[in-house]
């Protein structure tokens, strides 16, 4: 076999989605020859995705003519040749239109391709002792599931360069279905865990995460206690490919007590440390949700590379869990402000005041604006089904920033109450004879990257109306 040595590495794409076929630069002498048969940093440039092999295989050919498959797996594959020569067959087996798309190649120590999961592979060989290498991103086992495919489907109409008469086959692959009964691979649904699945937030991901094509699993304290490194070591990560921590202590005030203090440096600080630690430990995704807490307030709109300037305890343990988060790969870390769900929180609680006739005292030096849960679960949802590179993201519902007490006159005013029955007050005077924790002056986030993405935040005026007129 003559060997073309020093092609330049380069990645094509194929009539089936996803598979690609990459040359690979190979480097001789009469000594014989050497390559970088995988280099993340290069092949990704390239168009690989970062698909976080765990698992390295060989499979060993004595005979040419020995032919194997058609099998889809489970799982990404990246196959090339260690020595030898095999003729590759590729169908896809997928849910969709190009289900049955054929692409065929040879494979020699200068190529490799990739073949996403539910794509059926087939390999014969043309010279004797080949060996062909396969990095997974699943460990093998034999109890995983398969879609197979005749090799001899007269629909695909494989061209095999020795006939299958003329081949070596296994009983086995001889007796796999036809095309026409064959059942489409069903499409790959990345595994969410979800942490604190019960909150306000957790609630609106677990609804629409499924609709976006994930499978949700949610956690709450009781099964995960993302704070307890044993509790988190003990976790069966296996199944999970995407952690959206929504698990924190939002009790600002109660941060500044003794008491108090040091659940707040737990949930916010050293759970997300031992979550970005799994993360980098399995290669998952994670996605952390931070606070304009960790500004002072005095430089809005606060952009996502403002350093943080915490006023109180609560602020300084949000920070402290996001440098955390910042050390893993693979990363979403979304900062919101002032939100909004289901249960107690603000518009809640002023529309049962407005209910109930109480004219409340509302500070009127606070800035910022609402987040609600459904837009900021839509939002972490693009991040992870667009191709939004990795970092920090400001989200929050769009529209003029406004104070706590024009929130509450438009509480009032949507709700069919007098709006003047609300009495601005400034924060000093509202807590005047109270220990209570600083909160920043301007909360208010730039958007300006995350709708870069393509992601528009729907205004906040809208969502307050949407939301009062469906509450019970």
């Amino acid at each position: 076999m003559a060997l073309d040595y020093e092609k330049k590495l380069a990645a094509t794409a194929t009539p089936i989605p996803g598979f690609l076929v990459f040359d690979l630069t190979v480097h001789g002498d009469n000594r014989g020859w050497f390559k970088e048969n995988w280099q993340r940093a290069k092949m990704t440039a390239l168009g690989l995705p970062d698909f976080g092999p765990v698992q390295n295989n060989i499979s060993f050919n004595d005979e040419v003519g020995v032919t194997r498959g058609i099998h889809a797996e489970p799982w990404d594959k990246f196959i090339s040749v260690a020595t030898g020569r095999v003729f590759g067959a590729w169908v896809d087996l997928r849910e969709g239109p190009s289900f049955g798309t054929v692409f065929t190649c040879e494979i020699d120590p200068g190529v490799a391709v990739y073949v996403p999961r539910g794509v059926g592979n087939a390999y014969q060989t043309l010279e004797p002792n080949t060996a062909y290498t396969y990095l997974v991103n699943a460990h093998w086992s034999p109890e995983a599931k398969y879609t197979f495919l005749n090799l001899a489907d007269e629909t695909v109409a494989i061209d095999w360069p020795i006939a299958l008469d003329d081949a070596i086959l296994s009983d086995k692959d001889r007796a796999h279905p036809r095309l026409d009964a064959v059942t489409p691979f069903p499409p790959a649904m990345p595994r969410v865990l979800v942490t604190g699945a019960h909150g306000q937030l957790g609630r609106a991901l677990m609804a629409q995460l499924p609709d976006a094509g994930f499978l949700p699993v949610g956690v709450d304290l009781d099964e995960l206690n993302i704070a307890d490194r044993a509790s988190v070591d003990a976790y069966d990560w296996t199944d999970v490919d995407v952690i959206v921590n929504a698990a924190a202590w939002t009790n600002v005030d109660g941060a500044e007590t003794p008491e108090g203090r040091p659940q707040a440096w737990a949930a916010n600080a050293t759970g997300p440390s031992n979550l970005a630690r799994v993360a980098t430990k399995h290669g998952l995704t994670l996605v952390h949700i931070s606070s304009e807490y960790t500004f002072d307030g005095t430089h809005a709109p606060h952009t996502e590379d403002e350093p943080p300037s915490p006023l109180g305890v609560y602020g300084q343990s949000k920070a402290g869990g996001d440098a955390a988060v910042e050390s893993t790969p693979r990363h979403f870390l979304v900062r919101t402000s002032w939100v909004v769900g289901a249960g107690k929180n603000f518009v809640a609680t002023m529309a049962d005041l407005a209910a109930r006739g109480i004219a409340p005292k509302v500070v009127d030096d606070q800035i910022g604006r609402l987040t609600f849960t459904t837009d900021l679960a839509a939002g972490i949802i693009h991040l992870l089904s667009s191709d939004a590179p990795w970092g920090t993201y400001n989200l929050s519902n769009e529209g003029t920033p406004l104070s706590w007490a024009e929130v509450a006159k438009q509480v009032f005013a949507l709700t069919g109450h007098d709006p003047d029955a609300v009495t601005p007050i400034s924060t000093e005077e509202y807590f005047a004879g109270k220990s209570v924790a600083a909160r920043p002056a301007d909360s208010t986030l730039d958007l300006s990257k995350i709708e870069g993405t393509g992601f528009q935040p729907p205004a906040m005026d809208q969502r307050l109306q949407e939301y009062l007129a469906t509450r019970d």
